[in-house]
């Protein structure tokens, strides 16, 4: 099952980078982060489809949350061009073409085998009646969507007022940590992999959370997209009296 799932997520990237090489954007590779994972969820399902009620929840969860981060993706790059990460690589990087597809789309794919990890081990392995770490499971992932969604759509009406043109928004949950909706993004990925504990040897998906934790913090998230802001005085104070990622919680 597992070469199964690596072989499909192969399949997605490797279409993905096709559209993009016609599109002259890789960045179009965030959009479908999420809907790759909602096609690891379904085909999972689908291919043990015995009834279980901890099968259709953590299915629907992850497509609840990767429709609506689609969606948003979307919205928000319409119109303005390849991402400006993106758009670096292109002018820096030699043998673009090869290298992008390795470290680009393949790489994406890599931790989405890994990120998606409770996914199909609860869609291949679950049997168990529900219990205590569900519900922690759906309380954890709730709080990370809310933290998401309001963080995303905070952000997007900021953004629409000219008098903010240039601004860093520090206000609502902003005000909270520099970037909420990286901090939702993690607990949705706790939650989904708390439905996986109540089953035989289900802690080990929890390299799913912690991956994503990892890599949102300190390597491709708020490293990244802070170094765009590095030296502007406003950043700067905003940095000095603001956690980065969890709230109120100032070396995290």
């Amino acid at each position: 099952m597992l070469t199964e799932i690596a072989l499909l997520i192969v399949i997605y990237v490797s279409l993905i980078f096709v559209l993009a090489l016609i599109a002259g954007d890789n960045s179009i590779v965030d959009i479908f982060w999420g809907p790759g994972f909602i096609l690891i969820a379904l085909y999972s399902l689908i291919q043990n489809p015995e009834p279980d009620l901890r099968k259709w929840i953590v299915t629907f969860l992850v497509a609840l949350w990767g429709i609506r981060l689609s969606v948003h993706v979307f919205l928000r790059n319409r119109g303005r061009g390849e991402d400006f990460r993106y758009r670096q690589w292109r002018e820096t990087w030699k043998f673009f073409i090869v290298r992008s597809y390795f470290q680009i789309f393949l790489l994406q794919g890599f931790f989405m085998f890994i990120i998606a990890s409770p996914v199909y081990y609860i869609n291949f392995c679950s049997k168990e009646p529900l219990g205590f770490w569900d519900t922690l499971g759906l309380v954890v992932f709730g709080m990370g969507f809310f933290f998401e969604a309001l963080a995303d759509h905070q952000l997007s009406e900021f953004k629409k007022k000219p008098e903010n043109k240039g601004k860093i928004i520090t206000t609502g949950l902003w005000e909270l940590c520099r970037h909420p909706n990286y901090f939702g993004e993690a607990l949705i990925w706790w939650g989904i992999a708390f439905y996986a504990m109540n089953l035989p040897m289900g802690w080990i998906t929890l390299v799913s959370p912690v991956v994503i934790t990892l890599l949102l913090r300190f390597v491709s998230g708020v490293p990244m997209l802070e170094k765009k802001y590095r030296g502007r005085p406003d950043w700067e104070e905003y940095k000095r009296k603001t956690a980065a990622f969890v709230p109120n919680v100032k070396f995290l």
